[in-house]
């Protein structure tokens, strides 16, 4: 039995430190581009800018029209499309800011995480984009309330 539990745990590590090293290998690989790192961020930033100026027009461009918004809310998933963010960026501006956390690209898609503050709210958020033509369009937004 002590032979089994030993051979088994052997086996489990092995094949954890296996994956760990697939994972790290996989990072090593993403290069992001300045170029591409400047697109991305240009969408990014004009979320933000729409934030600090009240504005939905300004995040309108750095959406797809049939982008959405997820996030969990009292254990329940919630989701709505992206006219209900440019809805709240309407209301009035917030003081807004935004920190880069990771950005990974394949090609021609994105997923991008910043820690954002809207006024006095925190958000960790997190997006996938797409490039559209010479743009990157954010197609999916989902956060966490800090």
């Amino acid at each position: 039995m002590i032979l089994g539990f030993s051979l088994l745990t052997a086996a489990l590590v092995s094949c954890n430190n296996s994956n760990t090293n697939k994972q790290i290998k996989n990072n090593q690989n993403m290069q992001v581009t300045q170029e591409q790192k400047a697109g991305i961020l240009k969408a990014i930033d004009l979320y933000i800018e729409a934030g600090n100026k009240g504005d939905g027009k300004i995040a309108k461009e750095a959406f797809d029209s049939t982008a959405t918004v997820s996030w969990v809310e009292n254990g329940k998933l919630k989701s709505f499309p992206i006219q209900g963010l440019f809805d709240f960026f309407d209301q009035g501006a917030l003081e807004s800011s935004y920190e880069l956390t990771s950005i990974n690209v394949a090609e021609d898609v994105a997923t991008v995480r910043i820690e954002s503050q809207f006024g006095t709210a925190k958000f960790a958020d997190m997006f996938a984009m797409v490039k559209d033509g010479d743009n990157w369009k954010i197609v999916s937004k989902v956060y966490h309330a800090k």
